[in-house]
Order: structure tokens, then C-alpha cells, then sequence
């Protein structure tokens, strides 16, 4: 029961850091995606790759930004995985 416990408190963490982790990303291509989109509205320009660069700007940007705490997340998160497969393999 216990290793029951222990993967499912695992796979809602995982849950939470995948969320934390694509979070920011989606959220700033869709707000770049909304303003270029109203933009586009109000200059009746119709070009559907206008959209293309300016998000992946801001994706590239803030990947410098915010990737070294994602990958740490995600590296603490794969320690502990592995910490607690060692744990149930010694059980």
C-alpha cells in the first residue's frame, strides 16, 4: 500500500511540474498570438505567418530567462524519481 501511495503522490507531482514547466511558454504564445492576432484585425493584414516570429521571439526569450529554474525543477524532480525506485527496489 504504501508503494501504491508513494507513485501516486509521484504522478501528481509530475503533473504539477509538467504544469509549471509548459505553463509560461503557452501562456506567452497565446497572449503574443491574441495581440498580433487584434493587431491583424485592426490592419486588415491577413499574412498567417506574421505570428510565427514574434512568438517564437518571446518563446526563445523567455526560455534564456526562466529555463535554468525548468530544468532545475525538472532535474530535482528526476532525482527523486530515481531516489524513489532505489527505495522500492530495496524493499
Amino acid at each position: 500500500m504504501d508503494d501504491t501511495a508513494s507513485l501516486l503522490s509521484l504522478a501528481d507531482r509530475m503533473l504539477w511540474i509538467t504544469a509549471l514547466v509548459a505553463g509560461p511558454v503557452l501562456l506567452a504564445s497565446l497572449a503574443v498570438g491574441l495581440v498580433v492576432g487584434i493587431v491583424q484585425a485592426a490592419t486588415s493584414v491577413n499574412e498567417q505567418t506574421l505570428t510565427f516570429v514574434p512568438k517564437l521571439a518571446v518563446i526563445a526569450l523567455l526560455l534564456v530567462v526562466l529555463g535554468g529554474s525548468m530544468l532545475g525543477m525538472v532535474g530535482d524532480f528526476m532525482q527523486d524519481i530515481f531516489a524513489e525506485i532505489a527505495r522500492m527496489g530495496r524493499e
